[in-house]
């Protein structure tokens, strides 16, 4: 699970997962649908905006890799693919407005 307070782009640099994972989210980002996926996702019925999905986002997947490690037969991988998705396409929707330059102080 992530602090409360932590920028969630940092959280998701420090993240280590299997390679395989990985590579899967990658492959389903182009079929990813962020009205009908995130309401699923975070089990809501609206969708909440990029900063807040991506920390709800990094809850569910930081309860979804403590299930995987345990070796728990509740872990569902394809649950796993879809979150880590979710968290990719919202983290590339943040990062534009993250890396944008300050033009008022030209």
């Amino acid at each position: 699970m992530t602090p409360a307070k932590a920028d969630p782009l940092s959280v998701i640099a420090a993240l280590r997962r299997p390679r395989l994972l990985i590579r899967a989210a990658r492959a389903g980002l182009g079929d990813y649908d962020r009205t009908r996926d995130l309401r699923r996702l975070v089990r809501t019925t609206e969708v909440p905006g990029p900063d807040a999905a991506l920390r709800r986002l990094l809850d569910e997947e930081g309860r979804l890799e403590a299930t995987r490690q345990a070796g728990d037969a509740s872990y569902s991988m394809t649950r796993h693919v879809d979150v880590m998705i979710a968290v990719m396409a919202e983290a590339a929707t943040l990062r534009p407005a993250c890396a944008a330059p300050d033009l008022t102080a030209v």
